[in-house]
C-alpha cells in the first residue's frame, strides 16, 4: 500500500507541474481528480504514511523563476470538483446540515441557505490588489500561499480597471466607496477569436500551437514582454472580493458592488435558493456555453452569506462553502480510416488522423491531431480502431483514447515513418525534440513550396497573387526553387501558365518589385528561420540593426535579445551556418532586398557604445520611450544584466533578480532622473505617461 501511495504522489506532482508550470496537461480534470481522491482515501486509511509534502496538502503551483514571488494576503485555495448532480446534492445537504438551513425541501427552524451560481471560466486564476482605488499588484495563484507578480502584464488587459470607477450617489451606501485596501480574485482568459488568431500566427510560423485557450492565457500571462501580452487579446472576469471589514453581508452583494466599481462580473451570475434552481441553472449554462465567446467548463456554487462561509470554514486545500460542478468533456467515438504524415516548410513531419465524419461540439469532425510519434506510441492507435475524439478547449480535435474491445482481430501497430513521405530522405529527430524532421530542405517539394509561401505571405514580404497553388505550379515548372528566384521572374514567363494570363503575370512581377521596400524586420521573418516568429524577428532587427551583425553575433549577445533563449539562438546560428541559406541571403541582397533597419533619429552620442538594462516602472516615461531614448543617444538596449552591461536603469518595483545581479557584478544603478540628466532630456519630461488613463498607454506598463 505504501508503494501505491508514493506512486500516486509522484504522478500527481508531475501532473501538477505539467498543468501549472508547463501549461501542457497530459490528462483530463476528471482523471486527475480521481487520482487525487484515491490518494486522499488511502492517506486517511493509512495515517502512518503521512507526508507534509503530499499533493493532497497543497494547491498546484504555477510559480516560475522569471517573476518576483509575493505572498498572498489570504491563501488562494482551489475548489473541490464534482461531476454529477448527486454530488451537488451531497454538497448542499452537508452545508445545510452544518448551518441549519434546508435548500432541498423548504425551511426548518433555522435560516434558509442561498447559493450564488456562476459560470466556471476555463482560464488562469488571478488576484488583484487595490489601494485607494488604484491597482497596485496582480499575482497568479502560484502555490496558493504565494504567487508570481505579473502586474505589468495584467495592466495591459483592458477589462481590468487601473483605477476604480466613481459610484453614482443614488447607489446603495455599501457601493459608494470602495474599501481603502482590498483584493479581488478572478480569471484571466483568452476568447476563442483571439485564440484562433494566435494559433493561426503560430501555425504560419510553424511554431507549436497552444492546445486550448486556457493554456494560451496562462502562457501569455507569463511572457516577459508586456507589449506582447497586450497583443494577445486577454480578458478577465472577477468573482471574489477579499479584505478586512468589507461592508457586505453576502457574496452576491459584493459582486454587485464590484460591477459598479468597474470590474467585469459575469452577467450570468445568479442567486439560487433550492437544489431545483441550482439544477436548472446548470442546465441553462450547459446549453448556453456553446454560444459564449470564451471557454467555460462548469458552474461554481458558493454559499452566499459571508457569516455562513466563516462558519463552514475551509480545509487545507479547499473552502467548505463552495464547490465546482464540472461539465464532462464532449467526446465522440469514430473509426480511424487512415493517417497522413504531412511535411511543413521547416521540415517538421506531423501525423494527422483521417476519421469517419462525426458530430462533436456542434461541428463535423473529419480530421484530428496526433501530435507526434510519442503520442502515437502512448495511445497505441491503429488504423481501423474505434477512437475517442475530443475538442481540446472546444477548438482543436484530438484523439484521446482507443476502444480496445472494438479493435479488429487483425491490426498492426502504427509506425512513424523513417523516411520523408514527400522526398524519401531519412528523417531525423534531435535530442529533446518531440517532432521528426526531413533534413532535405533544398529538395523536398513541400518544404520548397512552404518556404516560398511563407516568404510571400502578408506579414512577411506581402507579395499578392502567389498562393500555394500558383507557387506549386512555378516549382513544378522549374521557374522557382527558392524565394530569390522570384526576383528574376518575367511576365512573359508567367503569362502562358494555367490560370494566370498577362494581367496576373504583370501583377505578380509588380508585387515582387514592391517587396523591395519591405522593412528589415519583416524580411528577417520572411526568411523562415526555425523558431523565429514575427515578434522575435522584430526584436532581433531592433537589436542588431543589420543582417551582417546578426550573422556574426556570438551566442551571449543573441541571448540578450528579448524572446531569444538557448533553443532559438541555436536555431538562428544553425540557419546562418548553412551554406545554402547564406547563398539565398546573398542572392536576395543582390536583388535589392533590405537587410538593414532604417536609421533612427540620432539625438546625441551621450550613450555611444554603452549597454543599458531597464527594469521597473517609471514616473516620467514609458519603458518603450526610454528604450527609444537610449538608442537615440547611441546606446544599446539589453534585456538581461550581463558582464558588459554599463548601467541598470531602475524604476519602481524593479525585478529582484536583475537588481541582485547588477550588485553582484558591481554595475552602476541609476534612476530615471539621473538618466535624463545624462542625456539632456530633463526639460522634455513631464509626469504624464504613467498616470494617463488612455488605454493605448496602459500597454506600456
Amino acid at each position: 500500500m505504501k508503494q501505491r501511495i508514493e506512486r500516486l504522489r509522484e504522478e500527481l506532482a508531475r501532473h501538477n507541474h505539467k498543468y501549472y508550470v508547463e501549461n501542457a496537461p497530459e490528462i483530463g480534470d476528471e482523471e486527475f481528480d480521481r487520482m487525487m481522491r484515491e490518494l486522499a482515501d488511502l492517506e486517511a486509511a493509512h495515517p502512518e504514511f503521512d507526508d507534509p509534502a503530499s499533493p493532497t496538502r497543497r494547491v498546484g503551483s504555477d510559480l516560475s523563476g522569471g517573476f518576483e514571488t509575493v505572498t498572498h494576503s489570504r491563501p488562494m485555495l482551489s475548489l473541490a470538483n464534482t461531476y454529477s448532480m448527486e454530488e451537488v446534492a451531497e454538497f448542499c445537504t452537508r452545508v445545510e446540515r452544518e448551518v441549519g438551513g434546508n435548500a432541498l425541501g423548504g425551511l426548518n427552524d433555522a435560516q434558509e441557505v442561498a447559493y450564488v451560481c456562476e459560470p466556471k471560466f476555463d482560464g488562469t486564476a488571478i488576484s488583484l490588489s487595490y489601494e485607494g482605488g488604484v491597482l497596485v499588484r496582480a499575482l497568479t495563484r502560484g502555490d496558493g500561499v504565494a504567487g508570481d507578480d505579473v502586474t505589468a502584464n495584467v495592466r495591459t488587459i483592458h477589462s481590468i480597471p487601473l483605477k476604480l470607477h466613481e459610484v453614482p450617489a443614488n447607489s446603495p451606501p455599501a457601493f459608494r466607496c470602495w474599501p481603502a485596501s482590498f483584493d479581488i480574485r478572478g480569471e484571466i482568459l483568452m476568447p476563442y477569436a483571439a485564440f484562433e488568431r494566435l494559433n493561426a500566427r503560430r501555425a504560419a510560423a510553424e511554431e507549436a500551437l497552444f492546445a486550448n485557450p486556457r493554456n494560451a492565457a496562462a502562457g501569455s500571462l507569463k511572457l516577459q514582454s508586456p507589449a506582447l501580452v497586450a497583443r494577445r487579446g486577454l480578458e478577465a472576469f472577477l468573482y471574489g472580493v477579499v479584505g478586512e471589514g468589507l461592508p457586505f453581508e453576502t457574496h452576491s452583494e459584493s459582486l454587485r458592488a464590484a460591477r459598479e466599481w468597474g470590474f467585469r462580473v459575469s452577467e450570468h451570475t445568479r442567486v439560487c435558493r433550492s437544489l431545483d434552481e441550482i439544477r436548472a441553472y446548470i442546465a441553462e449554462i450547459d446549453g448556453l456555453r456553446a454560444a459564449l465567446p470564451y471557454a467555460t467548463d462548469g458552474v461554481v456554487i458558493k454559499v452566499d452569506s459571508y457569516a455562513l462561509q466563516r462558519r463552514l470554514g475551509a480545509t487545507a486545500k479547499s473552502p467548505r462553502w463552495a464547490v465546482a460542478y464540472k461539465f464532462a468533456a464532449e467526446s465522440a467515438a469514430t473509426r480511424l480510416v487512415s493517417v497522413e504524415f504531412s511535411v511543413g516548410r521547416t521540415g517538421a513531419v506531423t501525423p494527422v488522423a483521417n476519421l469517419d465524419p462525426v458530430q462533436l461540439a456542434g461541428t463535423t469532425v473529419k480530421r484530428a491531431s496526433m501530435h507526434n510519434a510519442d503520442q502515437i506510441a502512448l495511445l497505441d492507435v491503429r488504423v481501423g480502431d474505434m477512437v475517442y475524439v475530443e475538442k481540446g478547449g472546444e477548438i482543436i480535435p484530438k484523439i484521446t483514447g482507443v476502444d480496445l474491445l472494438a479493435r479488429p482481430a487483425v491490426s498492426v501497430p502504427l509506425e512513424f515513418p523513417a523516411m520523408c513521405p514527400a522526398c524519401g530522405a531519412t528523417l531525423v529527430r534531435d535530442e529533446g525534440e518531440a517532432r521528426h524532421f526531413c533534413p532535405n530542405a533544398a529538395g523536398c517539394p513541400p518544404q520548397i513550396v512552404g518556404r516560398i509561401a511563407h516568404f510571400v505571405s502578408r506579414r512577411a514580404m506581402d507579395i499578392e497573387g502567389l498562393g500555394e497553388e500558383t507557387i506549386a505550379l512555378l516549382v513544378a515548372e522549374r521557374l522557382v526553387s527558392t524565394p530569390a528566384d522570384l526576383y528574376t521572374l518575367r511576365a512573359e514567363q508567367l503569362a502562358p501558365l494555367p490560370r494566370l494570363g498577362e494581367k496576373s503575370a504583370e501583377n505578380i512581377v509588380a508585387g515582387v518589385a514592391a517587396s523591395l521596400e519591405i522593412p528589415f524586420a519583416r524580411v528577417l521573418y520572411a526568411l523562415g528561420i526555425r523558431m523565429v516568429g514575427e515578434t522575435t524577428a522584430k526584436y532581433l532587427a531592433a537589436h542588431f540593426r543589420t543582417l551582417d551583425a546578426l550573422v556574426s553575433a556570438p551566442p551571449e549577445e543573441l541571448a540578450q535579445v528579448e524572446e531569444v533563449g538557448d533553443k532559438v539562438a541555436e536555431a538562428i546560428r544553425g540557419y546562418f551556418a548553412d551554406p545554402q541559406n547564406m547563398a539565398l541571403v546573398e542572392r536576395l541582397r543582390e536583388a535589392g532586398v533590405r537587410f538593414e533597419a532604417e536609421e533612427k533619429t540620432v539625438a546625441s552620442d551621450a550613450l555611444a557604445g554603452r549597454h543599458v538594462v531597464i527594469s521597473g516602472s517609471f514616473a516620467l516615461h514609458s519603458r518603450d520611450a526610454l528604450k527609444e531614448m537610449i538608442e537615440a543617444h547611441g546606446g544599446r538596449n539589453q534585456s538581461a544584466v550581463a558582464a558588459n552591461t554599463d548601467f541598470l536603469l531602475a524604476g519602481e518595483k524593479i525585478g529582484p533578480a536583475k537588481l541582485a545581479k547588477a550588485r553582484k557584478l558591481g554595475i552602476p544603478i541609476i534612476s530615471e532622473e539621473q538618466f535624463l540628466a545624462m542625456t539632456g532630456d530633463v526639460e522634455k519630461s513631464t509626469p504624464s505617461d504613467k498616470n494617463d488613463n488612455n488605454p493605448q498607454e496602459r500597454v506600456l506598463f
